[in-house]
């Protein structure tokens, strides 16, 4: 524990930032406008020092990979930009005995300039942030100022305001805190969850003494913080800031999490043991003092693979971030977030006494042990689900899925009865009389079992189960849907033709239906968008055209065939009565898959390399996730953006996942006066 402690400390100190109201106050800045001919204007953003011992960093150069600040400008306004930004100030050129690295920076004032071409008469609006890092005492800061400049070249002087900023105070500490908390909410994820059960009887096995339980345990929650922090970072700075989203949607990827959830569920009801391999403990303990450390830290990477899958949405901004070159903010927010996911495993260790009074407590035990392996075979399926849905099989269809869930909820709920026994299952006890009984505990639990079978039941014929939208395959897949059935169709009668023969009746008149990708990406439509006959396409060119010709504005639906939160959000917030209504009436939605990469190539003359990604956009889910990386700038879903009919944001930030029906209606609202207003 002491060195957990003496490892954590300087880390805190290096990466300890100010609060928001005191390093607001030590750098402001001034926006203004000048012009350089008919056609030119300089945009000048000047930041100054305003408290003495600030040492402000400029722009990123070669010889300085240390700290830095960098001004990024929307993407809406990069056609206007002319030549590259040029720094200006008293640049002091030293070296920096914290970071142990030569560093550039300014006291008093730091200017940048952009010139930009603005044809006469006409007006644009260019956005972007500036990122700022700077230095006081030994604590860095890392804040960001959004601006924003309103040009209009009257062929003799720029008119309208300079620029307009507000400060976001994203320091390190607030990004730790942040990363912090979502490591919390990735605990109850069922990747990280159902890994807790295996973590327990590994350390029981391994822990015969209360130092050897602390010794464990700082090794192991150590082995999670590195793997994430290092490795994770390491792989979107290699790859791209799309490697960690490619890595939980690749088909390969699901298929091993897919296994390794079989094999720990039957693990659980009793088939086997889960050991190590003999060979790899034969060749750790013949390295003097590692013999432990190995062990503990193949359970750490094996949790850290399995969890990419469910914590890939998380800590996706933070890797978008590091892709753009800020190095202090993801590896920060890296760091929290392991740390929070760490600290369990760790409490689970140091307490191996509590786990060993646990493991000899009875028959009880072995039922949770039993119970969970059910549960570990039902959650498998949602990884097989998941490459099914990539490389387009159809081998396990909603309808196919929910079968299987039936059955292993009620075998679940019969063994939970005590109708069913496994090989380590005691007796059930025995009351006053010798009577084997059932307790209540049990009881209870069965009956959330076979309940779970009743509410599954109905979705064989179409019913939405709204509460496990988020887990089952979309709605498209299943080939029998009640709601499909005519007017007067009789049930009984299986040779009359579904309503939705022709695959597209459930479109509305109002919007005509999709077409290009339509015929391979229509069984990915989710339960909500089927069931309400909500038209969405899936290509941004085509509903921009749609929404062009409709005069509505264009909603960009980012999204995934495999994205948890994607289908919580549609079937909690879009299904509600009044949001739909809006959705339907006032918008074109397209809906962008970013893990769709198998049978959906993009024609050859679209192709094109994105620096942003690193490789050449073939396919849909490059061409979508491509889309939001280098115009929203975020790489999570869901995340939804608008659109007018000339591609500029009716919103500025977007909306990102909260399941808040209130907040979301309030944000179209807002989305739809804006349009109005732009097109009154």
């Amino acid at each position: 524990m002491k060195r957990l402690v003496l490892f954590i400390i300087p880390l805190f100190f290096l990466f300890h930032c100010s609060t928001a109201q005191d390093t607001a106050a030590k750098v402001q800045f001034d926006y203004r406008q000048v012009k350089m001919g008919d056609e030119t204007i300089q945009l000048v953003i000047t930041a100054h020092v305003v408290q003495p011992g600030i040492e402000l960093f400029s722009l990123e150069t070669p010889q300085n990979k240390s700290v830095f600040s960098m001004i990024a400008f929307d993407s809406s306004g990069k056609k206007y930009l002319k030549d590259s930004l040029h720094e200006k100030g008293n640049i002091i050129h030293a070296y920096d005995s914290v970071l142990n690295a030569a560093v550039f920076f300014v006291k008093d004032s730091l200017q940048w300039i952009q010139a930009v071409k603005i044809n006469k008469d006409d007006s644009a609006v260019i956005k972007g942030t500036v990122t700022y890092t700077f230095k006081s005492g030994a604590e860095f800061s890392s804040l960001e100022a959004p601006f924003k400049f309103y040009i209009k070249n009257t062929g003799t002087s720029p008119e309208g305001l300079s620029g307009t900023a507000g400060t976001k105070n994203k320091s390190l500490l607030l990004i730790f805190l942040s990363a912090f908390g979502g490591g919390l909410l990735a605990l109850l994820t069922p990747c990280i969850y159902s890994m807790i059960p295996v973590t327990v009887s590994f350390f029981t096995k391994r822990s015969k003494t209360k130092e050897e339980g602390i010794k464990n345990a700082f090794q192991y929650s150590f082995s999670i913080v590195l793997i994430f922090t290092f490795i994770g970072f390491l792989i979107t700075l290699i790859f791209g800031p799309a490697a960690l989203n490619n890595l939980a949607t690749n088909w390969i990827a699901n298929i091993f999490f897919f296994l390794i959830f079989v094999i720990f569920g039957i693990s659980f009801l009793g088939a086997f043991e889960i050991s190590l391999p003999s060979s790899w403990s034969t060749k750790a303990d013949s390295k003097a003092g590692t013999g432990s450390f190995w062990g503990i830290f193949f359970m750490a990477l094996t949790l850290v693979i399995v969890s990419f899958s469910c914590t890939g949405p998380i800590i996706g901004p933070l890797l978008v971030v590091a892709s753009k070159g800020s190095y202090y903010g993801p590896l920060v927010g890296m760091f929290g977030f392991s740390l929070a996911l760490a600290l369990p495993f760790a409490l689970f260790a140091f307490f191996p006494s509590k786990l060993n009074v646990l493991g000899k407590a009875g028959g009880w035990l072995n039922a949770i042990k039993v119970t969970l392996g059910f549960l570990e075979l039902a959650l498998a399926l949602k990884f097989l689900s998941n490459a099914d849905l990539a490389k387009n099989w159809r081998i396990l269809d909603r309808e196919i899925f929910i079968v299987l869930w039936v059955v292993l909820f009620f075998l679940l709920g019969l063994y939970l009865l005590g109708k069913l026994r496994f090989r380590h299952d005691d007796e059930l006890p025995k009351n006053d009389f010798g009577l084997p009984y059932l307790s209540v505990t049990r009881l209870f639990f069965a009956i959330a079992s076979f309940s779970m079978v009743v509410y599954l039941v109905p979705g064989l014929w179409g019913a939405p189960l709204k509460g496990l939208s988020a887990f089952l395959p979309p709605m498209g897949t299943q080939d029998f849907n009640a709601d499909d059935l005519p007017s007067g169709f009789d049930p009984g009668s299986l040779s009359k033709t579904s309503g939705k023969a022709d695959g597209s009746a459930h479109y509305s008149a109002a919007l005509p239906a999709p077409l290009k990708y339509a015929d391979v990406m229509k069984k990915n439509e989710p339960d909500v968008v089927v069931n309400n006959g909500l038209v969405t396409y899936f290509d941004y060119k085509e509903a921009l055209d749609v929404a062009r010709k409709v005069k509505k504005p264009l909603m960009l639906d980012f999204t995934g065939i495999n994205c948890v939160n994607c289908r919580k959000m549609e079937g909690q917030v879009w299904s509600d009565p009044e949001v739909m209504k809006l959705l339907k009436n006032e918008f074109v939605i397209v809906s962008l898959y970013v893990d769709v990469h198998t049978g959906v190539d993009i024609p050859q003359a679209e192709q094109y390399y994105s620096k942003d990604l690193g490789k050449q956009v073939e396919d849909l889910g490059d061409l979508s996730t491509d889309i939001q990386v280098s115009r929203f700038g975020s790489n999570t879903q869901p995340f939804y953006f608008f659109l007018d009919g000339n591609e500029q944001r009716l919103a500025p930030e977007g909306y990102p996942y909260d399941p808040s029906v209130s907040k979301f209606k309030a944000h179209l609202e807002k989305v739809i006066a804006e349009y109005k207003k732009r097109n009154s």
